[in-house]
C-alpha cells in the first residue's frame, strides 16, 4: 500500500483524500472548515466506516493538516498507523502562471513563483500557499507536489491565448488567457482518448471537446490531448454564463455600470463574480436543480437562464469544432455536465450538422456516476459522460513525481 495524501486548500477550508495509488482507491475523505473563524470543524469519512466530526479551534492550516493526521492515524477510526504511512502529498495549485505546464516537485524556487502568482490567482494562491506551508511545518522531509490548475492551457498557440490588447498589458502584467479547471479536462480528456483508440482512432489525431459545467463552467477543446482553447481566461469570469458569474460579455458594460450604479472597481467585481449568471437572470437561485424546478412552474426568467447557459455551450462547441477542424469526442462531466440530463439535450439537440447522433432517450435513463456514451452506433462524434477524478489525476501525478 503507497498512500499519497492530495490537499486542496482554501482560505479557510482544506479538503483533503489519502489515496492507495496501487490500487487507486480512496481510503478516506473529509474536509476541515473555519479555519482562523472561531467554530473550526473538521469532518472525516473512511472509505468503508461512518462519517466523523470533530469540533476544534484551528488558528491556522497547519493546525488543520495536524488534525488530520491525527484523525487518519487514530486507533479506533484512523486508516493508518502513523504519518510515515503517507509517502508523498500532492498539493492542488490554482495558478502557476506561464512557467509551470506540468505538476513539479515543491521547493523554494516553486513557493516563490506560486507566490509571484498572487496578482494573478489573488483569492486562491495565498490559500494553496498556506496548505503547502502548513504541510511542511507538520510533515518535513515528505515529498510535495504542485500540481497547476493553469498548466492545462499552456499548450495553447499565442493566437488562441493573446487578447486584442496592447501588447505591453501582456509584456507588463502578463494579462493572457490562461483558462481554469485544467486538471479536470486533462482527466476527461484522457479518459476519452482511451475509448477513442478503442475504436482505431490514434491518440494524436483525437479532437476532444470537454464540457466542465457546474456552478464554475469551461469549455476547452483539445488535439492529442494538448490543449488547444479554453473559455476561461485571465480569471474564472469568462465564458458561459455560470451561477453566480456573469461569463464573457462587452467589456464596455463594465464602466458604463459602474458609471450608471456608482460602482467602485471592487463592487463591480462582486457584481460580475457573485450576483450575476444563473442567480442573476433568474432571480431564484444559482443552483441549476432550482432553476429546472422553478422553470416546470412555469417561471420564465429560470427558464431564460436555463436557455442562455446551453445557447452559449453549444456556441463554444461549434467555435472548438472550427478551431480543431473537426471534433471526434465531446465529454459532459462536472455536477450539471454528469448529472443535468436535460441541460445535457438543450445542448446537444439541433447538431447534426456536426455528426452528432444522441440517443436522447438513453440520456434520460443512463447510470449516473459511470462513464457513458450518449451517441448512437455509427455516430461520427462520440459523445460520452465522464464523472471527473481531479484528486486521483493529482495522486498520479504526485506518485509519478515523488515515488
Amino acid at each position: 500500500m503507497t498512500n499519497i495524501l492530495v490537499i486542496n486548500a482554501g482560505s479557510s477550508s482544506l479538503k483533503y483524500q489519502l489515496i492507495d495509488i496501487d490500487t487507486e482507491s480512496v481510503i478516506a475523505k473529509g474536509i476541515c472548515e473555519r479555519i482562523g473563524i472561531p467554530g473550526s470543524l473538521l469532518s472525516y469519512k473512511p472509505a468503508d466506516g461512518e462519517k466523523f466530526e470533530k469540533q476544534q479551534d484551528m488558528k491556522d492550516h497547519k493546525d488543520a493538516i495536524q488534525m488530520v493526521l491525527e484523525v487518519l492515524a487514530d486507533r479506533e477510526i484512523g486508516v493508518i498507523s502513523d504519518m510515515s504511512s503517507i509517502a508523498a502529498v500532492g498539493h492542488r495549485v490554482l495558478h502557476g502562471g506561464e512557467k509551470y505546464s506540468e505538476p513539479v516537485l515543491i521547493n523554494d524556487e516553486v513557493l516563490a513563483a506560486i507566490e509571484e502568482c498572487i496578482p494573478l490567482g489573488p483569492l486562491h494562491n495565498p490559500a494553496n500557499l498556506m496548505g503547502i506551508r502548513g504541510c511542511m511545518a507538520v510533515m518535513p522531509g515528505v515529498p510535495m507536489v504542485a500540481v497547476f490548475d493553469t498548466a492545462w492551457g499552456q499548450s495553447m498557440a499565442k493566437a488562441a491565448y493573446m487578447y486584442g490588447l496592447p501588447y505591453e498589458a501582456y509584456e507588463k502584467f502578463k494579462v493572457r488567457r490562461y483558462g481554469f479547471h485544467g486538471t479536470s479536462h486533462r482527466y476527461v480528456t484522457g479518459r476519452a482518448i482511451a475509448h477513442l483508440e478503442k475504436t482505431g482512432l490514434p491518440r494524436e489525431k483525437a479532437r476532444v471537446i470537454t464540457c466542465h459545467l457546474g456552478n464554475g463552467s469551461s469549455v476547452s477543446c483539445s488535439l492529442g490531448g494538448k490543449c488547444v482553447d479554453t473559455s476561461m481566461g485571465l480569471t474564472p469570469l469568462e465564458g458561459p454564463p455560470m451561477g453566480t458569474r456573469c461569463g464573457s460579455i462587452d467589456p464596455a458594460i463594465v464602466p458604463f455600470l459602474m458609471e450608471k450604479l456608482g460602482l467602485t472597481p471592487s463592487e463591480m467585481d462582486t457584481y460580475m463574480n457573485k450576483k450575476s449568471g444563473m442567480l442573476g437572470i433568474s432571480g431564484v437561485s444559482s443552483d441549476f436543480r432550482d432553476l429546472d424546478a422553478a422553470s416546470r412552474s412555469g417561471n420564465e426568467r429560470a427558464e431564460l437562464a436555463l436557455q442562455m447557459f446551453a445557447y452559449k455551450v453549444k456556441q463554444y462547441i461549434g467555435s472548438y469544432a472550427a478551431a480543431l477542424n473537426g471534433v471526434d469526442a465531446i465529454v459532459f462531466t462536472a455536477g450539471v455536465g454528469e448529472n443535468d440530463r436535460r441541460m445535457r439535450e438543450m445542448i446537444l439537440k439541433d447538431m447534426e450538422f456536426l455528426g452528432l447522433d444522441v440517443d436522447f432517450q438513453y440520456n434520460q435513463d443512463c447510470p449516473r456516476g459511470e462513464e457513458v456514451e450518449l451517441s448512437r452506433k455509427g455516430s461520427r462524434v462520440h459523445v460520452y459522460v465522464i464523472p471527473t477524478d481531479e484528486e486521483m489525476t493529482i495522486a498520479r501525478d504526485t506518485a509519478a513525481l515523488a515515488l
